[in-house]
């Protein structure tokens, strides 16, 4: 008896493990298929709703520390957990779809194939419903019935290839079983014992696991090959291109050593360095022939512009940096580019505003929503459709993102598809996790080189040593920022903040709206360990708080410091 049962866990381990190896193998042939339908079709990608649900769910104190160590990878590991998840959840669905299988070998090929597509599309469709009722953002957001007919492919997929796997391991496991019944077998060739279950099993299971493998590897290079192809030809339309600037010549950092000519050579970001933290997985696509920008609200007159009536209008153009609210100190989330759109003041003095409103509200095509007051939007805010000289990349917004001078980049939304006039103070969805809603810029200053600080944001730069030699001339160079109220000094301690010696500053390319980049040259006198730290003043004359303090809820602060070792030659 005590054999008997164990033979029969053992089965069923068997067909538990098998279930589950054939819904890991046909599921991530589903995800496949769902990731080209999202990319070529904008269609539904569970994991990308997933882990949208997940942004919209974290605290924004978890999500700050979440930036602080994994920078933009922070939502590309939730979206690699979210596929993960998914993959284990179709391995689950196998075992289910197996047992079934098992029940209704008998009822004919149709009832067999059905089931094994409909389990999983429904346990699918069911949890993609709960997601999207629970999500604030969405990069693709879809209606119910889009929802229901993108999942029909992927589970096709998953159903014919589990089906067969299934029908195959019956077969076997049959045959196995009618060999054991009969009476008389032929004694020397065709005895089946309890090993060779175990070894027919077995081998099945590696089998299976070698369909998995391979599955997995191919659609890894399939996703890097549709991600890379996309993301070439999107460079190739949309080549960086950096505008000439008449304020572009080095001034008075111009006799400054040679090793830092790279730091003048990326004062204005190129697109493809400049920094992305939203909270889209796969960048939305969005047609400019179907797109429209509605103005509405607590206007005497509601308008809808096409992309065309946009561009029509009379166009700015501006140097801007940018910069996310979750920046540390010596952070690299912070860039400047040359911006061409029309001034959200134009727009809304065509739509009337009324003496009520107060809060200007940017509604965006994946869901994000932020608010800004009515006084800030008048006073210099423009909509952008052109990026250092090309169309706005898809990647920063297109097409039209919000440039609002003085406030972290948060609450320069991309993709907008709707501006709202409001009544009341608006909180949107970063603040209502607990971020700032003035969102102001805190003076900054940090060392690029020597050290890697910004590294990514300037070309050719790169981490440089901090290791110097004893009587040599040492470039000591970097940026400052102050939001809207620009940089009148910036000054150098080598001391660890005890004595302070100003730092010579380039002019700004756009008045007080871009950082500024600052150089000196340093000639140590003696050997030794030294702390080099930096701070900068505002145009109103505030000097950089030295008191340290993270990027949650309203922007980091404190000194960057590089610590640096002189030694004779």
């Amino acid at each position: 008896m005590c054999v008997k049962n164990l033979w029969w866990g053992q089965q069923l381990l068997n067909r538990i493990g098998k279930g589950f190896v054939v819904g890991l193998a046909a599921g991530g042939v589903a995800l496949v298929i769902s990731y080209m339908l999202r990319i070529l079709g904008g269609g539904l990608f569970a994991p990308e709703l997933a882990s949208q649900t997940l942004f919209s769910l974290t605290p924004g104190t978890i999500e700050s520390e979440a930036v602080a160590i994994l920078g933009a990878f922070a939502k590309y590991s939730a979206f690699v957990g979210a596929i993960t998840a998914n993959i284990i959840l179709y391995g689950v669905i196998g075992i289910l779809s197996y047992a079934l299988s098992k029940r209704l070998a008998s009822k004919g090929h149709v009832i067999n194939l059905l089931q094994v597509i409909l389990v999983p599309y429904s346990i699918i469709f069911a949890i993609a419903m709960v997601l999207s009722g629970l999500t604030e953002v969405a990069t693709q957001p879809l209606t119910i019935p889009l929802m229901a007919i993108y999942l029909i492919p992927p589970h096709v997929g998953f159903g014919l290839i589990s089906y067969y796997m299934f029908r195959m391991s019956i077969k076997s496991e049959t045959m196995i079983a009618h060999k054991e019944a009969d009476p008389l077998p032929p004694p020397a060739t065709t005895s089946f014992t309890q090993h060779d279950v175990n070894t027919v099993n077995r081998r099945e299971f590696i089998r299976m696991v070698g369909v998995v493998a391979a599955g997995s590897i191919a659609s890894a290079f399939l996703f890097q090959w549709i991600t890379q192809s996309l993301s070439s030809a999107g460079n190739a339309a949309q080549t960086p291109i950096t505008r000439p600037s008449p304020a572009n010549s080095t001034g008075p950092l111009s006799n400054l050593s040679p090793e830092i000519s790279s730091l003048y050579a990326s004062e204005i970001t190129p697109n493809d360095r400049f920094y992305k933290i939203d909270t889209s997985i796969v960048t939305p696509v969005i047609d400019s022939n179907m797109w429209r920008l509605m103005v509405k609200g607590l206007l005497e007159n509601p308008m809808t512009l096409t992309y065309d009536e946009l561009k029509a209008m009379p166009a700015i153009e501006q140097y801007a940096t940018l910069e996310c609210v979750s920046n540390e100190v010596g952070g690299d989330l912070i860039s400047t580019a040359f911006w061409k759109g029309v001034l959200l003041k134009d727009i809304l003095e065509k739509a009337q505003v009324k003496p009520e409103a107060t809060y200007i509200v940017f509604r965006c095509h994946d869901g994000y929503d932020v608010g800004i007051p009515l006084e800030r939007g008048l006073e210099g805010t423009f909509l952008a459709y052109e990026m250092n000289g090309v169309t706005l990349p898809a990647d920063h917004g297109f097409p039209l993102r919000a440039i609002v001078p003085g406030i972290y980049g948060m609450m320069n939304a991309k993709w907008i598809t709707a501006i709202e006039l409001v009544d009341r103070v608006y909180e949107g969805f970063w603040q209502r996790k607990g971020w700032s809603n003035k969102a102001e810029h805190k003076i900054h200053s940090s060392i690029v080189v020597p050290g890697n600080a910004l590294s990514r944001r300037f070309a050719g730069s790169g981490p440089s040593s901090t290791t110097v030699i004893l009587g040599s001339k040492v470039p000591i160079a970097g940026v400052a920022f102050a939001g809207d109220k620009g940089v009148s000094k910036v000054e150098l301690s080598m001391d660890g903040g005890i004595s302070w010696e100003a730092a010579k500053i380039k002019k700004a390319l756009s008045g007080s709206n871009t950082w500024v980049l600052w150089a000196t040259d340093w000639i140590p006198q003696s050997e030794g360990r030294y702390s080099v730290s930096v701070r900068a003043t505002d145009g109103s004359g505030n000097v950089q708080p030295v008191g340290f303090q993270k990027p949650f809820p309203d922007g980091s602060s404190g000194y960057h410091m590089v610590n640096m070792i002189v030694v004779k030659a």
